[in-house]
């Protein structure tokens, strides 16, 4: 049976699991259903292709695609070979997936051209040719729109399918300690850093989540709505394998699509932001649409929506408030489900391995602080990163000399055994429910000519929470809003486009020990003003 003993990797996470359960649904795709033993025997004879394509142990995989049975076969295939999976968000554009590409040196990259019109060998076309030219080959998951652009008719493209047709491989290089996963994550520079985790941690996750989430329970069925290519999306996934219990996966995040799969097939499970449910509930009639959903897990992202956990429990949909990071996976936390609505809707929660801890630190004594104290919040256990890939000085920045991260988050301790989550104690951005760092926004618009600096901050609206820049402009220089909002369309993913572009004679400042630094909440406040008017 499922969970009836560890899995020590990736590849025998799944192998164990199509054991016991080989002709179970491990996927909901459409009108197809994947079972696990043809997941297993897919992502064997992937990983025989991906080897003829020159990938060996240690290699690195990009998969820029969406929530579709091939991002997990090509996943179990890297497991399979000893390889790093790279996550790529679909909504990256050329300057993101160029510095992704780059930086982790992928040999291969796999994307699915046809998926949502978003022409992604257009995009391709569209970066500097040297950040492609590590890549022995381009892996096509579906139908090629033509005609294909010329910067990328001459580079080898491998159709999935021709994967598929390769004999199962025979030697196996999955092992606990062999690196798996890369994800992104916003560091302190415009580039983000790359979060790496080993297979023991991945598998030992999935097995610890579905346990406590009572992912055993008969009728389990998760609806995958998060992307994989973040961890939250990904952990939920694998939990739900690891339970041997089959997931829905929703391609796109349209929310009268999500609202069709809630009433065709009745999940238990589901993951997604405040955004997300209060669009739900006014998309879905009758009093409870959510019958078939035991709990929902939720982030808080919208200050706007503060009182959505209260409004949606007289409809059936109970919200629970969970913690997770890269660093240390998503579901690393969630909150008793037995307690009041106002507790139980905060971020934060009980650690689901016994085996993890959570302390809280005073940022500016560097002492540990109590239950109720709030402080910088550290934290380790099983879950955790191996470090960031190529940057042992971010490493050794994060890590504690007694093996905890610093999560650059502010919480506090509940005296229960958990603890709650406050806020973000840096200027990170949230935006669709994704972590940004604004220079990576601001960087962009300042390659604009005319404009000398920018700032961007995130404003709740009641469609979601939005970017708003402000610029200052050389002398004489006048700011054409238009021109720059479609410069970041350009270049950008959509939710990181700022909504309103305005110009600043100069950024609020204060003194500090350290030289001047931006009032950030004095821009948010300007521009929540300046929209309102």
């Amino acid at each position: 049976m499922p969970l009836a003993h560890p899995a020590a990797d990736v590849w025998t996470l799944l192998a164990d699991v199509a054991d016991a359960r080989p002709d179970a649904p491990a996927f909901i795709h459409g009108e197809r259903r994947l079972s696990f033993a043809e997941l297993l025997d897919c992502s064997a004879r992937a990983a025989q292709g991906l080897g003829d394509l020159g990938v060996g142990p240690g290699d690195r995989v990009a998969l820029w695609l969406p929530n579709a049975p091939a991002y997990l076969i090509l996943y179990f295939a890297c497991a399979r070979l000893g390889a790093i999976a790279v996550a790529v968000n679909t909504r990256y554009r050329a300057v993101e997936v160029a510095d992704i590409v780059g930086r982790s040196g992928a040999k291969v990259l796999a994307c699915a051209p046809a998926f949502r019109r978003i022409d992604f060998l257009s995009i391709l076309a569209g970066i500097e040719p040297e950040a492609l030219d590590r890549l022995s080959a381009i892996v096509i998951v579906g139908e090629t729109p033509e005609p294909v652009p010329p910067a990328i008719e001459h580079r080898r493209r491998v159709p999935f399918d021709r994967l598929l047709s390769r004999p199962a491989i025979a030697h196996n290089h999955a092992s606990a300690r062999a690196p798996c996963n890369i994800f992104t994550t916003s560091g302190t520079t415009s580039s983000p850093k790359f979060v790496l985790h080993r297979q023991g941690a991945i598998a030992g996750h999935a097995q610890q989540v579905a346990r406590t989430f009572g992912f055993t329970a008969p009728e389990t069925l998760s609806l995958a709505i998060l992307p994989m290519c973040g961890v939250f999306g990904f952990n939920q996934t694998l939990a739900t394998l690891a339970a041997g219990k089959p997931s829905v996966l929703v391609e796109s995040y349209e929310i009268e699509e999500i609202a069709r799969l809630i009433t065709q097939h009745k999940p238990t499970t589901m993951f997604g932001s405040d955004d997300m449910y209060q669009r739900l509930l006014e998309l879905m009639p009758g009093r409870w649409p959510f019958r078939s959903i035991k709990w929902a897990g939720y982030a808080a992202f919208n200050a706007s929506l503060e009182d959505l956990p209260e409004r949606a429990r007289p409809r059936g949909l109970r919200l629970v408030g969970l913690y997770g990071m890269s660093e240390v996976q998503a579901l690393y936390a969630r909150q008793p489900l037995k307690l009041p609505v106002p507790r139980r809707k905060l971020g934060g929660g009980v650690p689901v391995s016994p085996l993890a801890h959570v302390r809280v630190r005073d940022p500016e004594t560097g002492e540990l602080l109590g239950p109720g104290l709030p402080g910088a919040l550290e934290m380790a256990g099983p879950s955790l990163m191996v470090g960031y890939y190529g940057n042992e000085q971010a490493t050794a920045a994060a890590m504690t000399s007694d093996g905890y991260v610093r999560t650059g988050d502010l919480g506090q301790l509940d005296g229960r055994g958990g603890f709650t989550f406050l806020s973000r104690m840096g200027d990170v951005l949230r935006l669709s429910g994704f972590l940004v760092n604004p220079l990576e926004i601001e960087m962009h618009i300042q390659k604009v000519p005319g404009i000398s600096g920018c700032q961007t901050v995130a404003v709740p609206r009641p469609e979601g929470v939005r970017a708003v820049a402000f610029v200052m402009l050389d002398p004489g220089a006048v700011l054409d809003e238009a021109a720059t909002i479609a410069h970041c369309k350009h270049g950008l993913a959509n939710y990181k486009v700022p909504m309103r572009v305005f110009p600043i004679d100069d950024f609020p400042k204060t003194p500090s020990p350290n030289g001047f630094k931006i009032q950030r909440t004095r821009l948010r406040e300007m521009a929540e003003a300046l929209l309102r008017s």
